[in-house]
């Protein structure tokens, strides 16, 4: 039997659609290795490109877009130093969520 307006639950979701394509953006932002162990270093605390640039084994320019990317998609925030541009994680909550993502990988 098809589904009617009067016989179907709603269809609407409780969030509107810009909830969604902000998370996709977090998410995308994310699907990075490098970007991933970003910010996994930074839940330690702040540091600059140079010290995360070393962590991750790429030069200063990519470590400094990749770094770009989690900021402008909400998940770090940068201070300028003088010449030197420092990153933290802004949210906190990623090292647990990643955490939690341990048990979804085949064994």
């Amino acid at each position: 039997m098809p589904c009617t307006s009067s016989s179907c639950p709603s269809q609407t979701s409780p969030r509107d659609k810009s909830w969604f394509i902000e998370r996709s953006r977090v998410l995308s932002a994310l699907s990075n290795p490098a970007r991933l162990q970003m910010v996994v270093s930074l839940s330690e605390g702040e540091k600059c490109v140079c010290e995360m640039a070393s962590e991750v084994g790429l030069d200063m320019s990519t470590t400094s877009r990749h770094l770009v990317q989690l900021r402008q998609a909400g998940i770090l925030s940068d201070e300028r130093r003088g010449n030197m541009v420092f990153y933290r994680l802004k949210a906190t909550c990623l090292p647990a969520f990643l955490d939690c993502l341990e048990g979804l990988a085949p064994p």
